[in-house]
């Protein structure tokens, strides 16, 4: 199918980087767009043993794919640049022109008051530079001279990708029970994030998405202050070896099994068409880097099984290792 959209089905932090990845090169993406906040969210790509830290581009960068970003996502010019220059794709980038800038007054109001303490956000500035875009005095990317000669109209781009037939793959960013309206208000971040409002960024209409594909990891896990049913102890997570920390602050993550309520309502939220399932070697130690989902053990098949039964949507992406080809792919076996 030419068009997929990818979601985070928790909090964040489900591994969308490593299924957009693996998309990418396996389903040779044309072109690959993000949607989502900005450089509040990280993503983490490990490809034949090197390892991609992005916060502005798609993970699709390990593969041939043009790397866009969408009008409705916040741009910090430096960091795009940053990332362009270390991975050499700058050739390849397009932002569009619509796109809000996030300028160093935005970084200075997110490290203190209300977001930093109360909220605990990242301090990247989404927050207010969102604020900025909603009063409508946002700057925005074409008028930005350090992103000169990258910027143009994605929306325009990404719907002729998909007119011809090819390969889209449409990148959202945080999780669902960040969102803005659908999310742990007011523990959540400043725009909506579930897949309809992730097309939106990037211009793109409900009725060319091929496939929802909702990821979430075998445990679950958040940064920040907010709700988490179920959360473990700090020693019980360390017990379980399930402690991680957050790609853009390095907060430690907290974390609680594997929440079905929250899988099946994001499911609906989000039309999800396919479920991806991340750090299942984590869970499953014994299945670390399968690619065959036949040799999968019996308690591990019935995991899968338990999750598409309660939620009513086929699993059929498996993440086995950090790898990006340690994938099971359930389209194929």
């Amino acid at each position: 199918m030419p068009a997929y959209v990818i979601v985070g089905g928790f909090f964040g932090d489900e591994g969308k980087g490593k299924i957009v990845a693996y998309l990418a090169l396996n389903d040779k993406a044309d072109t690959a767009v993000r949607g989502g906040v900005g450089p509040n969210a990280g993503h983490t790509v490990i490809h034949q043993g090197k390892t991609y830290k992005l916060r502005m581009l798609p993970s699709a960068i390990v593969s041939r794919a043009k790397l866009m970003v969408g009008a409705g996502v916040l741009v910090n010019p430096d960091v795009l640049l940053d990332e362009a220059k270390r991975y050499d794709v700058k050739s390849r980038v397009l932002v569009d022109y619509g796109a809000s800038i996030i300028e160093e007054k935005h970084l200075d109001a997110d490290r203190v008051g209300h977001l930093k303490e109360k909220i605990g956000t990242t301090g990247t500035g989404t927050g207010p530079a969102n604020s900025d875009r909603v009063l409508r005095v946002a700057k925005i990317a074409r008028d930005e001279p350090k992103l000169k000669g990258l910027v143009g109209d994605v929306a325009e781009h990404v719907n002729g990708v998909v007119d011809v037939g090819k390969n889209l793959i449409v990148e959202g960013t945080q999780g669902t029970f960040l969102s803005l309206y659908h999310g742990t208000y007011p523990y959540v971040t400043s725009k909506d994030v579930t897949a309809s409002a992730i097309c939106s960024d990037v211009g793109l209409g409900p009725k060319k998405v091929d496939d929802v594909i909702m990821v979430c990891k075998a445990y679950v896990t958040r940064v920040g202050a907010g709700e988490l049913d179920g959360e473990l102890s700090a020693e019980e997570v360390q017990k379980r070896g399930w402690q991680e920390f957050g790609t853009v602050t390095g907060r430690l993550r907290r974390a609680a099994p594997f929440s079905m309520k929250l899988a099946k309502r994001a499911a609906m939220l989000n039309s999800a068409t396919g479920i991806a399932i991340t750090k299942f070697d984590v869970l499953f130690p014994e299945t670390a880097n399968m690619t065959n989902y036949a040799k999968l053990t019996i308690r591990a098949k019935k995991f899968v099984e338990e999750v598409e039964g309660e939620v009513g949507v086929p699993v059929v992406l498996i993440g086995t290792g950090a790898e990006v080809s340690s994938t099971v792919d359930r389209r194929k076996n």
